[in-house]
């Protein structure tokens, strides 16, 4: 005997009700309560007031008058708002040509390091049963712990001997430093590429040239936005290089001039405060829009390496 639709009906809205689907939730039997980890939370709570707290403040001082900013109340909200520090901080540090000198840093800075790290890295992968090629990739990973201020002096010295004491000569050391650093993300995410991909362009006639701009490049786009994203942030902030190697203080970078005019800006925090947000909102929004990318090509090269 065949069963009755309103029986069919019914039973298989009982089996949907007992799978959670005619619900709209889980299965009851799969629902369970996550436990919080409260340790880990409260540790990642605190951290972020770390970074948050010192930011709420330095936006709150660079919208205040110079009174506000010295009556000892940094946590107060500016009433009302100024923008004067703001002015103050474009002249005395002359912001267009601070910036357009720490752009010209950054830019080549990250260019370089791409353009050289992924040949350094193309040529170290390919080529790993080789000793020299090997041994190279070895020195380059030591030179990852050797840290600018230990060869600070030579640097000077030398950099001025050759007239690179300039903001070209800024991009070729904080290229060189990037390096290290940077094929060593290139080269896990080289190894991740299937060999047989460049031998049907060889068969296809394509040097050695052609192979690496025309199909190895493009693929290493994922990395190469995570190593110019870092590339970036390093060459951007950084105050310690160009502070020693450039010698002309108008040709200076952002960092730099904030530092020549730290004595002026003693009094007046509203002013040293609107300096520093200027300096770092590039770096911050860069990296608010290209975040995805650094922990895309980190995992990928991670993963596949």
């Amino acid at each position: 005997m065949s069963t009755p639709i309103s029986t069919q009906a019914a039973l298989a809205a009982e089996d949907l009700s007992t799978t959670g689907i005619v619900t709209g939730g889980a299965p009851r039997r799969r629902l369970r309560m996550e436990k919080v980890n409260w340790s880990a939370t409260i540790i990642l709570l605190l951290l972020s007031v770390t970074v948050l707290l010192p930011l709420y403040v330095t936006i709150s001082m660079a919208f205040k008058t110079t009174g506000q900013a010295v009556d000892g109340n940094a946590f107060s909200l500016p009433a009302p708002f100024s923008v004067d520090g703001f002015v103050q901080a474009w002249n005395l540090t002359k912001f267009p040509v601070g910036a357009g000198i720490s752009l010209f840093v950054t830019a080549g800075t990250v260019v370089c390091t791409i353009v050289l790290a992924a040949f350094a890295s193309y040529a170290i992968v390919r080529n790993w049963d080789r000793r020299l090629f090997r041994y190279s990739f070895f020195y380059l990973l030591a030179a990852m712990f050797i840290p600018f201020p230990v060869v600070a002096l030579p640097q000077i010295q030398l950099t001025g001997r050759v007239g690179l004491d300039n903001p070209v000569g800024v991009v070729i050391l904080a290229t060189m430093f990037q390096l290290s650093f940077s094929v060593l993300l290139f080269t896990a995410f080289l190894r991740s590429i299937p060999l047989e991909l460049e031998e049907s362009a060889r068969i296809d006639g394509a040097t050695t040239w052609q192979t690496f701009w025309k199909l190895i490049f493009p693929l290493l786009a994922p990395m190469s936005a995570t190593v110019g994203i870092f590339a970036f942030l390093y060459a951007w902030n950084d105050f310690m290089m160009p502070s020693l190697i450039i010698s002309d203080p108008a040709l200076q970078t952002l960092p730099v001039r904030q530092n020549l005019f730290q004595t002026q800006f003693s009094n007046n925090y509203n002013v040293s405060f609107a300096s520093y947000l200027m300096a770092m909102a590039p770096a911050i929004v860069a990296y608010l829009f290209t975040q995805r990318w650094v922990m895309e090509g980190v995992t990928q090269g991670a993963v596949k390496g």
